[in-house]
């Protein structure tokens, strides 16, 4: 038995789409004669309608709200990279007030101890482990 490779040769090739001889020969002026006639095409001559206002400015609209869209972008960015916060005491009206103000100082600037220098204070002072208690543990534990 001989066996066939060619797939082909065992099908038609005949897709089922074939068009009948010589239609596209004239197809065009077939093609023409359907389509309804245009107005200006029709009578034969051309009207001449001028372009209204918008037509004629909108390249020169879009363009200038391109550059103006660049213009703020350059200018976000330049605001964004800028690191020109000035806190010095002259021109910030807000820290010199707090500076101003003794119990702001004394609460949050010169008194910045750590519990090791309150601990070694304690001590140095002759106070004894024994003598001090923890009271906010205490306190804690109650308000919870």
């Amino acid at each position: 038995m001989k066996n066939d490779n060619d797939i082909l040769s065992k099908i038609d090739r005949r897709s089922g789409m074939t068009v009948p001889e010589g239609y596209f020969d004239d197809f065009a002026s077939r093609m023409m004669e359907q389509l309804p006639e245009h107005p200006s095409i029709g009578s034969g001559t051309a009207t001449s309608d001028k372009p209204s206002l918008w037509f004629r400015i909108r390249p020169y609209v879009y363009m200038a709200a391109m550059f103006a869209g660049i213009w703020c972008m350059l200018n976000i960015f330049k605001v964004i990279g800028s690191n020109s916060t000035d806190l010095t005491v002259d021109n910030n009206p807000v820290v010199a007030r707090a500076l101003s103000n003794d119990s702001f100082v004394d609460e949050y600037y010169l008194y910045d101890l750590d519990d090791n220098e309150i601990l070694e204070d304690m001590y140095d002072m002759g106070l004894s482990p024994d003598e001090i208690t923890d009271t906010t543990y205490e306190n804690s534990s109650s308000s919870i």
